[in-house]
């Protein structure tokens, strides 16, 4: 083979290698991308799934007193169901509640006794979302035990010298037994107005008033510590309760999963069992 032969067998090799190499590079810096797109899936899915992460933090809830014992009961269910949450309770009258929320109290949920008192939230601009109707309920005469001035009507609690407590007019069972009462046609002047409807059930059970007029829920955590009358007059007063999430919720992804345990069948059981009508 002569010089030049040679010298051109060389130059051909050449070229072949550093093709060979640039084909190695080029297949090295897709795989090296195709392993960084990987790599990028993955802590995306890895991201996605720190948020939906067990729920944890307080919920802060804001509700009617009549809820007071169903409530407590879910409270409990709903920490043992996700440990690293609590509960906290701020259980009165629904319009003290939508009044404290609407000037800033921090909460994550608010469940009402009425439409009225939740439209305060609303036209407030401080709820999230629709509220949702959950239960609904009915007022009943509460009496002391044994029911010992027969109380048997409605229009008995405007006898002379029976004593009488109501909810205050704007609370939701104030409003209600105003309803019932101009439904009957009755006039009456209760010996106190109280601020929520516990504080009315409370006036009997100390022997303050003969009779109260709260709400049948309220009769039946009560126990035997007093007793209840219905009356018909008390179908034209139902309360409808609903929920809400609210605006700022502080903990609003834990505060969802409360409302959502509350509407559950396993929610509607434990507040059937109270007493609540369905919605």
């Amino acid at each position: 083979m002569t010089t030049r032969s040679l010298s051109r067998s060389r130059s051909r090799w050449t070229l072949r290698a550093v093709g060979g190499f640039a084909l190695a590079a080029v297949a090295l810096t897709a795989c090296s991308s195709s392993d960084s797109d990987d790599s990028g899936d993955s802590s995306k899915k890895s991201g996605s799934g720190s948020s939906s992460e067990e729920l944890s933090g307080t919920v802060t809830v804001f509700a009617a007193a009549s809820l007071k014992e169903s409530f407590t009961a879910l409270g409990k269910t709903f920490e043992k169901e996700h440990p690293g949450t609590k509960v906290s309770f701020n259980f009165g009258g629904s319009d003290a509640l939508a009044a404290s929320i609407t000037s800033g109290a921090p909460a994550d949920v608010f469940a009402a006794a009425s439409p009225k008192t939740m439209k305060t939230v609303t036209d407030a601009e401080d709820a999230k979302g629709t509220p949702a109707t959950f239960v609904r309920n009915q007022l009943e005469i509460a009496t002391l035990p044994g029911n010992p001035k027969k109380i048997k009507t409605l229009k008995d609690l405007t006898r002379s010298g029976l004593k009488v407590a109501l909810c205050a007019k704007e609370v939701p069972c104030g409003s209600a037994a105003q309803k019932a009462l101009t439904a009957a046609e009755l006039k009456l002047t209760p010996v106190s107005y109280e601020q929520d409807v516990k504080g009315a059930l409370t006036k009997v059970q100390l022997k303050e008033v003969d009779a109260s007029v709260v709400y049948k829920t309220d009769v039946k955590a009560a126990g035997g510590k007093v007793a209840g009358v219905e009356f018909p007059e008390s179908k034209q007063a139902i309360n409808d309760y609903p929920i809400a999430l609210l605006k700022n919720a502080p903990n609003a992804e834990a505060a969802t999963a409360f409302i959502d345990l509350v509407k559950s069948a396993q929610g509607q059981k434990v507040l059937g069992q109270a007493g609540f009508l369905k919605p």
